[in-house]
């Protein structure tokens, strides 16, 4: 997620708000400490034009490594009770 994030020149600041979720839960998530629940995982990758296997499972040829160059279409926000805050 990482990769993505700043290929696209986002901050963590600004993904958190674009996923309705804390920048505390972004760090978590990209360094590893925190799995997303599946609600939020599928948010993720949608904003980042992938899929969940591609964002996520380690085994996967390019994990992480897909996705979306911009964000022309850009990731809606949805907020979910009480996720990463």
């Amino acid at each position: 997620m990482r990769e993505l994030r700043t290929r696209q020149g986002l901050s963590q600041a600004e993904i958190a708000s674009e996923l309705g979720v804390s920048r505390q839960t972004v760090i978590a998530i990209e360094s590893g400490r925190y799995s997303p629940s599946l609600p939020l995982a599928f948010r993720i990758a949608r904003f980042f034009g992938s899929t969940v296997d591609e964002m996520f499972d380690p085994s996967a040829p390019h994990a992480g490594a897909q996705g979306r160059q911009t964000r022309a279409g850009g990731g809606r926000r949805q907020e979910a009770a009480g996720e990463g805050r």
